[in-house]
């Protein structure tokens, strides 16, 4: 757990510097959505047993030692801001790099190697990020270029925005910066990055659902 509570750590730390796969990981009811689901369902019944004392309010590293314990797949906690919650939500799919992360109720980020590419199931989704600074990220180096960030419309369009971007070192060690703006919109990514790979960020969604925070629990 050293390693998770480190992960966690880091998160908190970029807290405070304000398309789907093809396979099935579910099927059968004993994937990582029905081991979620089903562990949720004897927490809540366990609470409303008649007779039982109340049970005292779970830690959040209980809360992630305990998903560890019962999923042995691909794990990451993922904090919504806006929405207010935060959710620990397991592989369903793979496609190359790009992997889908689902709660029991099918919401959904999709990742590129820890890189934010799309919502699904949460409203105001983010069809797909096109970042062409995607190279400098993950190699940890300064530079500039454009992002595509296109939305689901009500009419089942997508509708693109375009920003302009540029990465840089962050004020704290090992953190790249990604600052955008376009649209009357500002906003900044922060990425830990390691061998090209992101473990831990802070990434903005969109105008509506704002800074999703994504930790690695189990890779």
């Amino acid at each position: 757990m050293n390693g998770t509570v480190k992960i966690t750590l880091a998160a908190a730390m970029l807290a405070g510097l304000s398309a789907c796969g093809n396979t099935s990981a579910d099927e059968g009811g004993a994937g990582p959505l029905a081991i979620l689901a089903q562990t949720a369902t004897q927490a809540v019944a366990a609470r409303r047993a008649p007779d039982a004392p109340a049970a005292p309010a779970r830690s959040p590293q209980d809360t992630v030692a305990e998903a560890l314990r019962v999923n042995p797949g691909p794990l990451i906690q993922a904090g919504f801001e806006n929405l207010g919650r935060t959710q620990i939500m397991a592989m369903t799919g793979q496609n190359g790099p790009m992997r889908t992360f689902m709660t029991p109720a099918e919401e959904a980020v999709i990742l590129r190697d820890g890189l934010l590419v799309g919502t699904r199931g949460l409203g105001n989704d983010l069809s797909v990020a096109e970042p062409q600074l995607e190279a400098a990220i993950r190699a940890g180096a300064s530079g500039s270029g454009s992002r595509i960030m296109r939305y689901y419309s009500g009419d089942g369009l997508e509708r693109p925005l375009q920003f302009a971007c540029r990465t840089a070192p962050g004020p704290n060690a090992g953190v790249l910066v990604e600052s955008c703006e376009g649209h009357g919109i500002s906003f900044q990514n922060n990425y830990m990055v390691q061998g090209g790979r992101i473990p831990v960020s802070r990434q903005w969604i969109g105008p509506a659902l704002g800074y999703v925070t994504i930790q690695t629990l189990r890779p």
